[in-house]
């Protein structure tokens, strides 16, 4: 499946300084920041600068130097919020099974109170 990219989404316009946002940790190729409606105490968004889509997009298309930094970003950003004692969720979604709202990679991590079971098992 070909992805295409929509320069218009929300976080290529903070990507371009179009939108406000409360970073938490800018690198060469990531950027992370904290989310307008968060879900949990700890609720910080991770971005590649580049125009990917999901996270195969990403891992399919990537300079290994893209993919180091941004995995390398998840890392710091869960470490300098702190959250590695108690424990964090990383979640990425993609598509529209996935429930993906904004059509640019993003990892949410979500930490600071029991964040419950991922999914319910579905009904037989």
């Amino acid at each position: 499946m070909g992805y295409v990219y929509d320069e218009q989404n929300i976080f290529a316009k903070i990507l371009r300084g179009e939108i406000p946002n409360n970073t938490v940790l800018e690198t060469e190729h990531s950027l992370a920041f904290r989310d307008l409606y968060p879900q949990a105490p700890t609720h910080v968004l991770v971005i590649p600068k580049g125009p990917y889509v999901c996270f195969d997009h990403f891992a399919q298309n990537a300079s290994e130097a893209e993919v180091i930094d941004y995995v390398r970003a998840v890392g710091e950003v869960c470490k300098s919020e702190g959250v590695e004692a108690d424990g964090f969720r990383l979640i990425s979604n993609a598509g529209k099974d996935g429930v993906q709202e904004v059509p640019h990679l993003h990892v949410h991590v979500l930490a600071g109170r029991p964040l419950g079971r991922m999914l319910a098992r579905a009904p037989e």
